[in-house]
């Protein structure tokens, strides 16, 4: 069974704690067309093993020294790349874009103890903000306050000049159905981002030769949305055209907080699927909710393209809201 993907500060505080030193590099400003968001981050170790990135690979080299320096001299680095056009074609930034990068070695900057509560909080999905002076380092954590900025999953600068550097919980998807689609869409959903689990009560079907190394839950639907504890990081794909068992995950999602749930079918099967939920008690508005026929119209035909639709469907919602 794969366990939820390990970040950059699941690494630093290993390394650290190993002896082997780490420093965090975080994005914490980007103008122009910087290829990360802010907030992302980068693990180097004492010994020149990085993890991680904090540009399109453009920038990272001289990260690398730069983290290595204040592991020597415990000090952090404030770094920005791409002041001229010169100098951002010096460091890969050919388009022109500037990014700001905050270094802090563990343990002499960012406080081991600080490290050790923001992995807690990530393994246990409750979502906090790291705030610190970006010239410094050396912050803390809250879960109080920045409403808008956990919603957005957006880490900044603020006005009043501190970093909040956002860790809302991982992403995942719960693919209700075992099928031929959900095993492409496993690996694409883990490519970007997302900590798959998959509910199929039928133990031919959700089998560890057809998905290995795969977190599967044998359990009704129903039952299996309960163990999983849906919120707002948390995408629902129902793909097994059964409404025994897609209709029972849907009547939980949908008083839910995921943020996308998409089901697998033909408009006159999602046409079957809402007149069975209006039946049930539940409200237009709330049966909006569910993208059927799932994914975005590219066209797609074999399970791959299908998988590939789902996705993209999955990223628009979360990014755009749509």
């Amino acid at each position: 069974m794969k366990h939820t993907a390990r970040g950059a500060p699941e690494l630093a505080l290993d390394w650290h704690r190993a002896g082997r030193g780490a420093a965090l590099a975080t994005v914490i400003e980007t103008w122009g067309s910087a290829p990360r968001r802010t907030g992302s981050q980068m693990v180097v170790s004492g010994d020149g093993q990085i993890e991680g990135s904090v540009s399109g690979g453009c920038v990272e080299g001289a990260v690398m020294v730069e983290a290595l320096e204040s592991l020597e001299d415990g000090k952090g680095r404030l770094l920005e790349f791409g002041v001229s056009d010169g100098d951002a074609f010096a460091v890969g930034l050919a388009c022109g874009g500037t990014i700001r990068v905050l270094v802090e070695p563990v343990g002499a900057v960012l406080a081991e103890d600080v490290l050790q509560e923001l992995v807690t909080a990530r393994a246990e999905r409750r979502p906090v903000a790291y705030v610190c002076d970006p010239s410094t380092g050396g912050g803390m954590l809250t879960c109080e306050g920045h409403e808008t900025q956990f919603r957005m999953d957006r880490s900044g600068v603020e006005e009043s000049g501190e970093f909040v550097a956002i860790h809302n919980p991982p992403l995942r998807v719960a693919i209700v159905g075992a099928v031929h689609i959900a095993q492409a869409l496993v690996p694409m959903a883990r490519i970007a981002g997302y900590d798959p689990i998959i509910v199929d009560p039928r133990s031919a079907f959700g089998s560890e030769a057809r998905f290995p190394g795969e977190t599967i839950l044998e359990d009704w639907p129903d039952e299996a949305m309960q163990q999983i504890g849906l919120d707002t990081r948390t995408a629902l794909v129902l793909l097994t055209h059964d409404p025994k068992l897609d209709d029972p995950a849907l009547q939980i999602a949908l008083r839910s907080d995921v943020f996308y749930i998409g089901a697998l079918g033909s408009k006159r099967t999602h046409a079957s699927r809402v007149q069975r939920l209006s039946e049930a008690g539940f409200s237009e508005t709330e049966i909006a909710r569910i993208h059927g026929p799932v994914g975005l119209d590219i066209g797609a035909a074999s399970p791959s393209e299908i998988a590939l639709s789902i996705l993209s469907e999955m990223v628009q919602v979360l990014r755009m809201g749509a």
